[in-house]
């Protein structure tokens, strides 16, 4: 009878912490939860910028997330492990995504997220609503400049590489 209470606590504990070691997140900006990782999927409820997440799985570019609003599917890039910090302007929340830094030292994290298979392809069809929506996001020059001046970017020349031969 002792080894078996002694067995159930220790599954008791080994349980404890595999529950504790899910990892937390932050929502960076409103981003729906969807039921599966597509982006088609139906949405069950919406996180706000600053909820609190936890990560319980990861599938391509999606994370299985438990929050207070609800659980299920996010796009990756729209969580940030840890605790995010308020940046002072646009340009500073941008540069923790488009960089892949998470903290103040040199390791560098990217996505790897899988392109369309053949049957995708094969199945495609033209969406004149996706494409405005796509359209909807172009910039001026003058925005981008701007943008870029905030984020303290540089212009930089460089040459093409040669065309092959």
């Amino acid at each position: 009878m002792r080894v078996f209470k002694m067995a159930l606590s220790l599954l008791f504990i080994f349980a404890v912490q595999t529950v504790v070691a899910a990892e937390t997140g932050t929502a960076l900006k409103a981003e729906a939860i969807k039921k599966e990782p597509f982006s088609d999927a139906k949405t069950i409820a919406a996180l706000n910028a600053g909820d609190k997440v936890n990560i319980l799985k990861k599938d391509g570019g999606w994370l299985k997330v438990k929050s207070a609003k609800g659980n299920g599917w996010v796009r990756m890039l729209s969580v940030r492990k840890g605790t995010a910090k308020k940046d002072k302007n646009l340009a500073d929340s941008f540069k923790g995504l488009a960089s892949g830094r998470a903290g103040t030292g040199k390791v560098v994290a990217t996505t790897g997220i899988r392109g369309l298979d053949e049957e995708e392809l094969k199945s495609a069809k033209f969406n004149a609503d996706e494409l405005k929506l796509a359209e909807s996001f172009a910039t001026t020059r003058a925005e981008a400049q701007s943008f870029a001046r905030q984020g303290k970017l540089k212009a930089r020349s460089f040459a093409y590489l040669p065309l092959p031969n």
